[in-house]
C-alpha cells in the first residue's frame, strides 16, 4: 500500500460512507470505488461490505484500515520532526476547537498568529467539547480548545471563565421561569447536566421548552427575536444590550461558571510550531477578542 491507499482506507473507515470519504479526499465516487476494488484484488480479500446507507468493514478490512491509520500517524510524526529540525516555526498545526470558540475566537487568533508566523498552516477540527477531548487524548491534534472540565493529566491553560445566565428578551421574575417559553439547544453533557441540576434544585416542574435548535448561535437569534429565554453562557449573549441577563447560582451562593481551556501534551512542546502557538496564546487576553 502507498500513502494514497492509507488516506483512502482511513477516510472510509472514519466516515463509513463512500460519498463522504470521496468528498473528504477530493475524489470522485467512481475513482474511490475503483481504487478500493484494486486494493481488494491485490490482497485477494473482501475489505468492505456495501450497505444501503454506507459501508462496513470486514475483519480483514478493519485490520488494514487500522494499519493505514497508524501509518498516517507515523507519517505525520516524521514530517513534524523534520520541520522541527529546521529550527523554524513552519509546518502544520493540528487543532481541535469547540463550536463556540471556533466561530467567535479562532478566526481572530489564527489571523494574528499567521501575521507573526506566515509559514504555518493550520488543520482545524470543530465539534462538541467532548469530541475535542477525545481527539487530544488520542494525539490526533496538537492542541484542543475545550469548554468545561474534562479528565486531563497533561498540560492545560485556563483561557477564561464566563457565567452561565438566563438571557431573556423581556424582564422577568425568577418565579415566572417555569411558565415562560424556553429555547433549548444541543450542547455537551457537562453543560446540560449543570443546567438541569440548577433547574431541578430551584423548580419542581419541568421547563416550558417551546423551541429546540441545534446550535447556540441559532438559540441566541431566537432570543433576540423575542421567542423565549434560554440558559446560556454569558459570552454568547453579552454583546446584546437589549436582552435581560441574570446569572444563575449554586446553592452555596457562588455563580455557576463555565471555563474554557487549552489542552495539550507536554511532549508536544518539543515542536517549534506548537511551542510558538502556545506562547502566542499566553500573551493574549482571549476573552476580550
Amino acid at each position: 500500500m502507498n500513502h494514497q491507499d492509507w488516506e483512502m482506507l482511513a477516510a472510509l473507515y472514519s466516515t463509513e460512507n463512500i460519498t463522504k470519504a470521496a468528498e473528504q479526499l477530493f475524489l470522485s465516487q467512481p475513482t474511490l470505488t475503483s481504487r478500493m476494488q484494486k486494493l481488494e484484488e491485490h490482497y485477494g480479500i473482501k475489505l468492505i461490505i456495501r450497505k444501503r446507507r454506507g459501508v462496513t468493514f470486514t475483519p480483514e478490512g478493519e485490520q488494514l484500515a487500522q494499519h493505514a491509520q497508524n501509518m498516517l500517524r507515523e507519517q505525520r510524526k516524521i514530517e513534524e520532526k523534520i520541520h522541527n529540525m529546521k529550527n523554524q516555526v513552519t509546518g502544520t498545526l493540528r487543532v481541535g476547537v469547540s463550536n463556540f470558540f471556533a466561530l467567535n475566537k479562532m478566526p481572530k487568533l489564527l489571523r494574528l498568529f499567521k501575521k507573526e508566523y506566515p509559514n504555518v498552516e493550520c488543520q482545524m477540527v470543530t465539534g462538541w467539547s467532548s469530541e475535542m477531548h477525545r481527539l487530544i487524548l488520542n494525539n490526533e491534534v496538537h492542541i484542543s480548545f475545550i469548554k468545561g472540565d474534562y479528565p486531563w493529566k497533561e498540560k492545560k491553560e485556563l483561557l477564561y471563565e464566563e457565567e452561565v445566565c438566563i438571557a431573556s428578551p423581556w424582564d422577568f421574575k425568577w418565579e415566572d421561569l417555569p411558565r415562560m417559553p424556553r429555547i433549548d439547544y444541543h450542547t455537551d453533557e457537562h453543560m446540560k447536566s449543570m443546567v438541569d441540576e440548577w433547574w431541578y434544585h430551584n423548580y419542581s416542574q419541568s421547563p416550558n421548552i417551546t423551541i429546540q435548535v441545534n446550535q447556540v448561535e441559532t438559540c441566541k437569534e431566537m432570543i433576540i427575536n423575542g421567542l423565549g429565554y434560554a440558559i446560556i453562557a454569558n459570552l454568547v449573549v453579552r454583546p446584546n444590550s437589549d436582552l435581560f441577563i441574570k446569572p444563575i447560582y449554586h446553592p452555596s451562593g457562588e455563580p455557576i461558571i463555565r471555563k474554557t481551556w487549552m489542552y495539550y501534551h507536554e511532549d508536544a512542546l518539543q515542536m517549534n510550531i506548537v511551542r510558538a502557538f502556545i506562547r502566542f496564546i499566553q500573551t493574549l487576553d482571549v476573552k476580550s477578542l
